[in-house]
């Protein structure tokens, strides 16, 4: 982990900006083509979930604003993003998780793997590791989405919020929304733009 320098940094009007609102987040809702995914994930009998949340964690560590958070007033530039996705229980309940990423696929999965375990065997709502370094995510497989909104702690907050529709056939394809929420003092759409580029890649690989 390391300190952005606000003073050097060139967004320094824009955080200075952005960080008085008393909600600096915006979303966007973008289609994902997960075809290949899909088929890699049924080939190779591993979770579909478990193989698009690893592409989209690896943009996310590759985008370097998607890194950044707001700690004590200080813009922070973590190593390693995670996954803190919620987890559904058999009575419909859920629990947050916290999966250490790793960019080994069969790594990730195991660590997913354990997470669910823990979860399914408690009702703890958080995980024992609830920090700052991961994005929260989310999976509604249940029903197609072409808007989203996240609830809203009224704390400072600056962890991206990403969250997956279901995904359905369009003109041979089968496509996935993705929800994406980003606090516009550390992100901007530029920065939206290059994990949309590097998480279809993923996807395609």
């Amino acid at each position: 982990m390391k300190i952005v320098d606000i003073d050097t940094w060139n967004r320094k009007e824009l955080y200075n900006h952005f960080i008085r609102l008393k909600d600096p987040y915006f979303g966007v809702v973008i289609p994902f083509d997960v075809t290949k995914a899909y088929d890699y994930a049924k080939g190779q009998k591993i979770s579909f979930f478990a193989q698009y949340l690893h592409s989209c964690m690896k943009a996310v560590n590759e985008v370097d604003n998607f890194r950044y958070r707001i700690i004590d007033n200080k813009v922070v530039d973590y190593d390693v993003i995670h996954a803190s996705a919620t987890i559904m229980r058999e009575d419909k309940t859920f629990g947050f998780s916290f999966i250490n990423y790793d960019e080994d696929l069969d790594v990730f999965i195991n660590n997913l793997k354990k997470e669910k375990i823990r979860i399914q065997n408690s009702y703890d709502l958080y995980p024992p590791v609830n920090s700052q370094d991961c994005i929260h995510c989310s999976a509604l497989p249940w029903f197609k989405f072409s808007g989203h909104k996240e609830p809203v702690s009224g704390i400072m907050d600056s962890v991206p919020k990403i969250a997956f529709s279901k995904a359905e056939k369009s003109n041979g394809k089968l496509m996935m929304n993705v929800s994406i929420n980003v606090n516009h003092a550390l992100v901007d759409g530029y920065h939206v733009g290059l994990f949309e580029e590097k998480f279809q890649f993923n996807l395609n690989t």
